[in-house]
């Protein structure tokens, strides 16, 4: 996710509590949609389609919290 930020991401993680929750949880998401894609781990599609929207959502936080950090 936003490679690149990789250097912002990796201070963020260590040093914003919030920030380091929402990439935990959008890489936690993205694991688990792989592992339904792949059959590995049993879910409808509407499950994954609701997974999908909510990695998304966490994905455009933390979009916005890097921007806002950037403007800092």
């Amino acid at each position: 996710m936003f490679s690149e930020h990789s250097e912002l991401i990796a201070q963020l993680k260590s040093t914003d509590g919030h920030f380091a929750s929402v990439y935990e949880r959008h890489e936690a998401l993205d694991q688990k949609i792989t592992r339904m894609a792949e059959g590995k781990e049993v879910g409808t599609s509407f499950e994954i389609e609701h997974l999908k929207k909510s990695k998304l959502a966490l994905k455009d936080e933390a979009y916005a919290l890097l921007q806002k950090a950037r403007a800092n």
